[in-house]
């Protein structure tokens, strides 16, 4: 669950005066959609949120969003949907305040569709009138701005009131919503959602969403809790039939359940195959059950895993490399962000520190969660451990091996490491500092050196093609019939000639 942001400002000028705050929100609708200056700047998260439905071609003036599923559709939809088990618990929760509210509770699912839509019966009319319906698809890139769209385009709550709708026609309706996700994969699961008509509006509401569906989610880890436990009873028997060899019993998503002279394991198996080939190099077989797998192991001699290997190539101006005991990994920015900042923090940090250090202030540790869920996905849980995030590898860092050969002195070491700026395209504040400040340091023992192929293979990097004092230095040092010389001299007179 996303953490519930307030905008105190907002909820000041709703409750002063409902009716012209909601004049002002239209004034400043018309204003950005037109290009002329607002009384205001929306708040970020609606001014983001527009940005998105208008690049995805979404028509202010648009009509009604589509209805995807019909009645008979719905019905088996809504029967093999998660969301199906919590909803007493939401209608005890929600309904009857949405009545008293004249608001309506709405659950849809990951892409948007309302599954369910329960409430007053003038309400339900009204929302009729304008496809707030069952089977009606309501994401971001189909009708714009609403609470339960944007809520499953960033996974945080919100709620939206009158004119932050980007759809004109949804000008007299407030929504709040908050995202559910799958305790197990962490995955979106849908949003619940409240809406109604604005003049019933409250800044409350968010709140009591939120928190419906925070137990929504406690409810779906019970369950979660229960099925293990079931399929451990029915299944224990398999696993004692091993007599001591090394198995492991998984749920159906291939999390480990119970294990049996394993040694180490990931949290989960990659459920791909009949056979198996953990991080540690170490190869197993699955053989199916109901609600689940029993993983067979090959014995090892010493019932542990090795210790793996991460090699990181972050110093360049490509793209980052990541290799997991010698076999390369496809890695997003933000994951290579992580692991930059995990390297630099050998003893751990907890999601709040490691959500500062690559978000700033607006840092949200709901995020780092989610993206370490998926980085362990990718390198194998007993890499990349919890409590607190760190990496449990043998790390050969290009980044690290400047630092260390910048504190021993060894000006060639450095230079061996050093290709270029540390994830170029980072703008995660701890890796722009440690980037600013590994080239402020190279430059400078580069400099100090006074050696002519030290500075050369700086200026050969793009931190010191164009560092006019680098250059000069080279100038300098570099003798005229070196045939390097002239290349430099050559470098420089267009530097010093550029405007």
């Amino acid at each position: 669950m996303g953490r519930v942001r307030h905008d105190g400002a907002v909820t000041a000028d709703l409750l002063h005066d409902p009716d012209g705050f909601a004049r002002e929100l239209r004034r400043i609708h018309e204003a950005v959609l037109s290009g002329v200056p607002a009384p205001r700047l929306p708040r970020s998260v609606i001014s983001e949120s527009w940005d998105r439905s208008l690049a995805a071609h979404v028509d202010p003036d648009s009509k009604l969003p589509p209805l995807v599923y019909d009645t008979d559709e719905l019905d088996d939809v809504r029967q093999a949907h998660p969301l199906a088990s919590v909803l007493p618990l939401l209608r005890q929760n929600l309904v009857s305040i949405a009545d008293d509210a004249e608001h309506i509770m709405i659950v849809t699912d990951a892409d948007g569709h309302i599954l369910w839509r329960e409430g007053a019966a003038g309400v339900c009319h009204q929302a009729d009138r304008v496809a707030l319906s069952e089977g009606v698809r309501w994401s971001e890139d189909v009708i714009g701005t609403n609470a339960m769209g944007t809520v499953l385009a960033t996974g945080e709550p919100v709620q939206v009131y009158s004119a932050e709708h980007l759809v004109r026609m949804y000008h007299t309706w407030t929504c709040a919503a908050a995202p559910v996700r799958d305790p197990e994969t962490g995955t979106l699961l849908g949003a619940i959602d409240v809406s109604g008509p604005l003049r019933t509006v409250h800044p409350a509401m968010l709140a009591l969403v939120s928190a419906s569906a925070s137990l929504a989610e406690g409810q779906l880890k019970a369950q979660l809790a229960v099925r293990d436990e079931r399929v451990r009873r029915s299944h224990m028997p398999h696993l004692h039939a091993l007599r001591g060899e090394p198995g492991a019993l998984l749920s159906s998503s291939g999390r480990v359940l119970a294990t049996e002279s394993c040694g180490s394991l990931p949290d989960a198996v990659p459920i791909t195959s009949s056979d198996v080939a953990l991080p540690d190099g170490r190869v197993g077989t699955l053989e199916p059950l109901p609600e689940g797998y029993l993983l067979r192991l090959g014995r090892t001699s010493s019932h542990t895993a090795a210790r793996r290997r991460l090699g990181l190539t972050f110093l360049s101006d490509s793209a980052p490399v990541v290799t997991a005991d010698g076999r390369e990994i496809p890695i997003t920015l933000r994951h290579a962000e992580i692991l930059t900042v995990l390297a630099m923090h050998p003893n751990g940090m907890t999601a709040d520190r490691l959500a500062l250090e690559l978000y700033g202030d607006d840092g949200n540790p709901v995020t780092v969660r989610a993206e370490i869920h998926r980085l362990r996905s990718q390198l194998g849980a007993e890499m990349v451990r919890t409590r607190p995030y760190r990496l449990a590898a043998d790390i050969d860092a290009d980044f690290l091996r400047v630092c260390a050969a910048l504190r021993d002195g060894d000006v060639d070491a450095v230079l061996d490491a050093f290709n270029g700026p540390l994830l170029a395209d980072s703008e995660a504040p701890a890796v722009r500092d440690e980037r600013e400040s590994l080239i402020a340091l190279v430059r400078r023992a580069v400099l100090d050196s006074g050696d002519a192929d030290a500075l050369w293979r700086f200026w050969e990097t793009s931190c010191g093609a164009d560092d006019v004092e680098v250059v000069e230095r080279l100038c300098r040092v570099l003798p005229e019939p070196d045939p390097r010389w002239r290349i430099v001299a050559a470098h420089h007179a267009r530097l010093v000639a550029a405007p």
